[in-house]
């Protein structure tokens, strides 16, 4: 197995705990607090954090679609800040947030670990990182996952 055969289904595995690790640190947040405790005065509270993390599941999963459908697609960027007021995120519930990104990161994980090996180098250009392919995404989904898993943590922790 190759280093990078190797790193990719680390990251599989990575992503593949999202949910549960997700599930945890929130399984006896109450409702109310996951909406009340924000991360800084205009900052997420934690069903915002959970509302992006289940969008851009899919948002990641789309692009990667999009680059097995195409020669180097051109992969729009998204704004963020304006997703969560057009999708209003403010207005979810905890748990079916959570239950829905679970099942959107279920689809992912079947998507990934379909592809053959000559279709995890296939390129698409990221309107704002360049040039990536699909080992990328999976690394990206990892690393984006675990920067909204710290915040999380870092807004309960402050309010324990």
């Amino acid at each position: 197995m190759s280093l990078q055969t190797d790193v990719r289904e680390r990251h599989l595995r990575m992503m593949a705990k999202t949910g549960a690790v997700l599930q945890n640190i929130v399984s006896n947040l109450e409702p109310g607090r996951a909406t009340s405790l924000r991360d800084g005065p205009h900052g997420w509270n934690t069903v915002e954090i959970l509302c992006h993390l289940r969008d851009f599941d899919t948002i990641f999963r789309e692009r990667a679609a999009l680059m097995l459908q195409q020669d180097s697609p051109a992969l729009p960027a998204y704004d963020h800040e304006a997703l969560v007021i057009e999708r209003a995120y403010a207005k979810q519930n905890l748990h079916p947030v959570l239950a829905e990104l679970v099942a959107s990161r279920q689809k992912s994980q079947e998507f990934f670990e379909a592809l053959t090996e000559a279709q995890w180098n296939r390129p698409g250009l990221h309107a704002e990182r360049g040039p990536i392919t699909l080992d990328d995404i999976v690394v990206q989904f990892g690393m984006h996952d675990l920067d909204h898993i710290e915040q999380i943590t870092r807004i309960l922790s402050q309010a324990a």
